[in-house]
């Protein structure tokens, strides 16, 4: 139904409003930086369980992986390149062969009974109560729930498929579920017959990998590839944190720059700005994905209850429409359907049991970091309603409705006010300049001693061909903070000699040819601007003199 991507957003804000839409966008946002923090981080452990000499640099591996991820999709590779479907195959392929020899060698299901290795000590099991039975049954569940980030990336992310969208982004879907129910069902089951238990240092994957296949090429080959899969996982957050912001842009919810796109035709903006909030999770969390899993689930239950909720506000549109009969949402086209309070029941199904998971999640996880997502998401819904506040008080203030003349017309002063700090080629390119304007022109400078006034004067006088006619303003300060003084003299002349008229100021600048060096100059002429825009009746025109 929406198949120009945009997920629970999309969904929220066309049935369910600006709010739902926000707390949806807000989870999703947080979900991509978790995406990509967690993805790396267990790719990491992926290597350090291979290699446990390398378990103290899990930090500055993740970050490095995270630093090259943005690289990559700053050239802007293509989502479904060859570098991403290999690995894919790879992984699927290993795992699958591990679980085969798992089967065949230790649990006897193709006749071959052999003995169990015990990998751990498993204690003794304490008797529980219907009521535990329960609720634990509920917190697997939720916690498990993990699992369908997947699905969420695929929602999110329609429109990065080819036509027709929809129906190879559902067939992706099938084929995802597939694999991942296979692959699941089968570490489990060994898993749990091997009785291995979860360690900080090793992986399950791994130490499952290492009791059924030895420490041998089909041990590293799983390990390596399992690495590449959760690397390359974290690239749907750099695909969809970009795509989401820009759409959050456009409605005004963001900064408008977010919906730039480089050179590559890739949301710049958006991507630096995940790597950095990623990195830092890292930081913090030290690449302990095990840590960061509590706040990535709550964003997915989050945002499939909002849209599953609004799937069912849908259905009720598309429910009273007559067969043959079309109408516009305002985001996507809908159409009557048959079937469909079959659909919408399932929707609803599909909100009530994710909501479930949402509250057991927030109850079992809140003292284990889920607080934070508790805290951020209606954080970030302020954040974004003040950004949108903003740009409809601007739109307003620009707004030409009931424009009167008076409004955009201010008499300009006859006097131009040139700062000089020295005489030398840009400010005299810059004098030059404003004698063009106005016969009133002012180089002030601070003076902060009489050997600097001295020399001051003695490099004026030497270029009366542009000095002449010209006043030298020369205005004594002991302190060293030469703006105040100059801001405090532009008000002056506005307010004594031109009210209610605006004063132009010239500031010269030079530009190197380096970027690099740019960096080191110029710096007051940005403060002194800086200062000067908040005075209504002041104007500044930059005047650059460029070094070859």
């Amino acid at each position: 139904h929406y198949p120009d991507g945009g997920g629970a957003y999309t969904v929220a804000k066309d049935n369910l409003g600006t709010y739902p839409s926000l707390f949806a966008a807000a989870a999703l946002l947080l979900d991509y930086i978790l995406t990509v923090s967690v993805s790396v981080s267990a790719g990491v452990r992926a290597i350090t369980s291979a290699f446990p000499a390398t378990y103290d640099y899990r930090v500055l591996m993740a970050i490095t992986a995270v630093l090259l991820l943005t690289w990559i999709n700053l050239r802007g590779v293509r989502e479904s390149g060859t570098i991403f479907a290999l690995p894919t195959y790879a992984f699927v392929g290993g795992v699958l062969l591990v679980v085969v020899i798992g089967l065949v060698r230790y649990t006897g299901v193709f006749g071959v009974p052999a003995m169990v290795p015990q990998v751990h000590n498993v204690p003794p099991q304490q008797p529980v109560t219907d009521l535990l039975f329960i609720w634990l049954v509920l917190r697997a569940f939720a916690a498990g729930c993990t699992a369908l980030t997947g699905i969420e990336a695929i929602s999110n992310g329609v429109q990065a498929f080819k036509p027709p969208e929809s129906k190879n982004a559902a067939k992706t879907m099938v084929a995802m579920g597939i694999i991942a129910m296979s692959l699941f069902v089968g570490i489990t089951f060994l898993a749990t017959h091997l009785n291995i238990l979860p360690s900080e240092e090793e992986s399950v994957l791994s130490q499952m990998t290492r009791s059924v296949a030895g420490g041998g090429v089909i041990y590293y080959w799983v390990q390596f590839f399992t690495m590449m899969i959760l690397i390359l996982a974290a690239n749907t957050g750099y695909q969809d944190f970009p795509r989401l912001s820009s759409f959050l842009a456009q409605d005004g919810f963001m900064p408008r720059w977010m919906t730039h796109r480089g050179d590559r035709l890739v949301y710049s903006y958006g991507i630096i700005v995940l790597a950095l909030l990623a990195s830092i999770l890292i930081l913090v969390f030290r690449a302990d994905e095990i840590a960061m899993l509590p706040l990535y689930a709550l964003g997915v239950m989050l945002s499939f209850t909002l849209s599953q909720s609004g799937m069912v506000r849908l259905m009720g549109k598309i429910g009273k429409l007559k067969p043959g009969e079309t109408a516009h949402t305002g985001v996507t086209t809908i159409h009557y359907e048959k079937g469909w309070p079959w659909k919408r029941l399932l929707n609803a199904v599909g909100a009530t049991t994710t909501a479930v998971v949402l509250g057991v999640l927030i109850v079992t996880k809140f003292s284990e970091g889920a607080w934070v997502i508790v805290l951020a998401v209606p954080v970030l819904v302020f954040f974004f309603r003040s950004i949108n506040r903003h740009y409809d008080n601007v739109a307003e203030s620009l707004s030409t409705r009931d424009l009167e003349l008076a409004d955009v017309t201010r008499p300009v002063a006859n006097v131009l006010i040139v700062p000089v700090a020295d005489v030398h080629r840009g400010t005299l390119y810059a004098l030059q300049f404003a004698k063009t304007f106005s016969s009133d022109v002012r180089a002030v400078s601070i003076i902060t001693s009489e050997e600097a006034r001295e020399r001051l004067i003695r490099r004026w006088n030497r270029f009366p061909e542009i000095t002449k006619g010209l006043s030298l303003v020369c205005i004594d300060y002991e302190y060293r903070d030469i703006l105040s003084p100059l801001v405090e003299y532009v008000e002056k002349v506005g307010t004594e000699e031109f009210p209610d008229q605006v004063v132009t100021v010239v500031i010269p600048e030079f530009v190197p040819e380096s970027i690099g060096s740019q960096f080191l100059h110029n710096q007051t002429a940005n403060f002194l601007r800086f200062r000067l825009r908040g005075h209504r009746n002041v104007a500044v025109i930059d005047v650059p003199y460029h070094i070859s």
